[in-house]
């Protein structure tokens, strides 16, 4: 069975052609930057890879061209789209309806067509994928794969608010969480190098991208994360703000004569590192504008990055009384040496020291932290397409 694999993200739509038969990766690939300038499609199968320069103005065409890249040209991997037996796709937000992956249909859509003001990023991304793939790939299972499901563990009182009760029961009004498949992904491979079953671990997962989150895992249960209703709560983002005073919206909305929606856009699109670095949402861009070109306002949005980071990681070695391990992963986790040093320095007093030199490593599964350090410090390149894959396999057996 070969199953493809599509994960769309904000501005990114991550792939995997893989044969479940063994979980060989046939092909995979990512295309970045998608609607911002230089975007750019990465492809790589056993024996190519291939970097094609394109104009990718959306997720629809970004999932056409990949499609082309799978079947034609040097990048071939298969005759044909009908090789193909079902279709895995990332799905932000299932709300309190979908607790698990489910197989797609037009209910499915529908509501997740409904559940777009809650993902407003992520989830038309999404449905974009579906349907593009549907539409070219038909008379085959697509599958659901729910970033919400893990977090489906915490605790109520960890996704409650502190606002009427009547809300929640109402209108279903908590925290969600979200990256779910990456954090059940890197903290089932931290329990693998550290030799232990995952439900004997205290475990915090740092999945920092252009989309961020840190989730508590305590015995394999995610107990916490830092996006909570919609992917707008928690961390400084790539063009989301993260935790802000709510009373910033009113007040905004009152200075500069605009809707609740467009300040709304403003949080979601216009902020984060972008907002505050006024370079771009892309950290490869800030951090190349911090330490190359010396700008003070980039270095001030790393600097916020980091320190908000910084403070939920303590918030939840306290919430869980220790953690055994921490993990980097996404893009900014895997690939930054420089954010991952300014989030964990000055952290020796409660058992994290970080090597230098270990720190140097990008893209790759690595401990970083010191033979010394009490907790056990780790880069772990998520892979949330096989997470995503072994429940399509599942349901799809189960047809």
């Amino acid at each position: 069975m070969k199953i493809l694999v599509i994960n769309c993200g904000s501005s990114s739509l991550k792939y995997q052609l893989i044969d479940m038969h063994n979980n060989d990766v046939l092909s995979s690939g990512v295309a970045e930057r998608i609607g911002i300038e230089n975007s750019f499609i990465k492809h790589a199968t056993s024996s190519e890879k291939i970097r094609l320069e394109k104009d990718l103005k959306d997720h629809k065409q970004a999932v056409e061209t990949i499609l082309d890249i799978l079947t034609q040209g040097e990048g071939k991997v298969i005759q044909s789209l009908s090789e193909i037996s079902a279709v895995g796709h990332r799905a932000v937000h299932g709300g309190e309806m979908y607790s698990k992956s489910t197989l797609i249909d037009e209910q499915v859509i529908k509501t997740l067509e409904d559940l777009c003001e809650l993902a407003p990023l992520h989830n038309p991304a999404n449905i974009i994928g579906i349907r593009a793939c549907q539409s070219l790939i038909p008379n085959v299972p697509h599958v659901a794969v729910f970033d919400t499901a893990f977090h489906q563990t915490m605790p109520q009182s960890s996704y409650i608010y502190s606002i009427p009760l009547e809300y929640y029961e109402k209108y279903k009004i908590r925290k969600y969480g979200f990256h779910g498949s990456s954090h059940r992904y890197v903290s089932q491979k931290v329990a693998q190098l550290l030799e232990k079953d995952v439900k004997d671990i205290n475990v915090i997962t740092c999945h920092l991208g252009n989309g961020a989150s840190l989730c508590a895992i305590r015995k394999g249960i995610s107990i916490d994360t830092t996006m909570g209703f919609t992917p707008l709560e928690g961390l400084t983002m790539g063009t989301r703000c993260g935790n802000i005073d709510p009373s910033i919206i009113d007040f905004i909305m009152k200075k500069e004569n605009m809707t609740i929606s467009q300040v709304m856009n403003i949080l979601n699109k216009k902020s984060g590192l972008l907002g505050i670095s006024g370079v771009s949402s892309d950290a490869r861009d800030v951090e190349d504008a911090a330490f190359k070109q010396n700008n003070d306002r980039a270095k001030l949005a790393l600097e916020k990055f980091s320190n908000v980071v910084k403070k939920h990681l303590g918030g939840y070695i306290a919430l869980m009384d220790g953690v055994d391990a921490i993990v980097f992963t996404a893009g900014i986790g895997e690939n930054s040496p420089e954010t991952r040093e300014i989030i964990c320095k000055d952290l020796e007093h409660i058992g994290i020291i970080i090597d230098d030199e270990k720190n140097k490593v990008r893209g790759k599964i690595a401990q970083i932290s010191s033979d010394d350090s009490k907790v056990k410090v780790f880069v772990i390149p998520t892979n949330e397409e096989l997470m995503i894959a072994k429940d399509t396999m599942q349901i799809v057996n189960n047809l």
